[in-house]
């Protein structure tokens, strides 16, 4: 077994507040119930889903993950779970935009019967809620210049390049530039994610570091960029993963080992994944390894 470090975030938009003062709401473990809302729960939840034809899914409008596109529900989480769904007997997923941190408070009051936008693993949200096993993981990669005029890869040769790196302010790639030995007066602090990718094209930074997801998305109206291949940091010796994955109410568990298991079928498949979310920016660096379980992440 891997040795997986406690994950700090995920959103990389600092969204890690999210799982403060979360609601717990009693009875939910009760063999075969449901809610005001009609949501599906306890050991007969999937027959429910099936019966009726539809799974509630809470999204909180954040591309590429999950989010409204006209009246069409699209990202990486809709889509790979609308893939899982439909192969359990359930055809259609039926949204419902949530504010972030109303996502697991929403799910435990029946609002819906799972979370769909990528959220991260963590042992804070595993204490209010179950988690799927990951559906991905974030490696980071670098945005420069078209071109790549330092000939940058990682943060290692960004070191050896002695080259200015722009971070996201209160995330966590700054710690990853420092634990690289990259000094602080080369790092420089941005708010938005088009911040830094301004910077880039303005010479302001030479690169700057997010997750490959998100950095590929930006990537996309920012055409004076590229971004590197995307690779996973150390800290300390630990490989920062940053996996995310579906979210059920508690009491859902049998639902939860459904999903896992069609979950599995596609992520041991490289180019069924890679075909599914290549849209949004997913490709096989963003595939969980076999090794990576959420049990262990809720650890922490």
């Amino acid at each position: 077994m891997a040795d997986f470090p406690h994950l700090s975030r995920r959103g990389f938009l600092n969204r890690s507040a999210a799982v403060g003062g979360l609601l717990v709401v009693p009875g939910l473990l009760t063999a075969c119930s449901k809610t005001d809302s009609g949501a599906a729960t306890g050991a007969g939840a999937l027959e429910r889903l099936r019966e009726q034809g539809f799974v509630r899914v809470a999204y909180a409008n954040e591309a590429p993950y999950g989010y409204m596109e006209g009246k069409e529900l699209k990202g990486e989480a809709p889509t790979l779970h609308r893939e899982i769904f439909q192969a359990l007997g359930v055809k259609e997923l039926k949204p419902t935009l949530s504010e972030w941190d109303g996502l697991i408070p929403g799910l435990q009051a029946g609002k819906y019967d799972v979370v769909s936008a990528g959220m991260a693993i963590t042992p804070e949200r595993c204490g209010n809620a179950i988690f799927s096993e990951p559906e991905f993981i974030s490696p980071t990669a670098l945005m420069v210049k078209k071109g790549n005029p330092k000939k940058v890869t990682d943060l290692e040769s960004a070191k050896e390049a002695g080259i200015t790196i722009g971070v996201m302010s209160g995330a966590v790639e700054g710690s990853y530039a420092k634990g690289a030995g990259i000094a602080e007066g080369k790092i420089k602090t941005l708010q938005k994610p088009q911040d830094g990718a301004d910077a880039v094209k303005g010479g302001r930074v030479d690169a700057f570091l997010l997750t490959g997801i998100s950095l590929r998305w930006l990537a996309k109206t920012n055409p004076e960029t590229e971004v590197t291949e995307a690779f996973v940091p150390q800290i300390d010796g630990n490989a920062q993963f940053s996996p995310g994955g579906a979210v059920f109410r508690k009491g859902n568990e049998d639902l939860r080992d459904s999903f896992n298991r069609e979950l599995k079928k596609i992520v041991s498949d490289r180019s069924r994944y890679v075909g599914l979310l290549k849209e949004y920016g997913f490709g096989e660096s963003e595939i969980p390894p076999a090794d990576l379980k959420t049990a262990d992440l809720c650890k922490g």
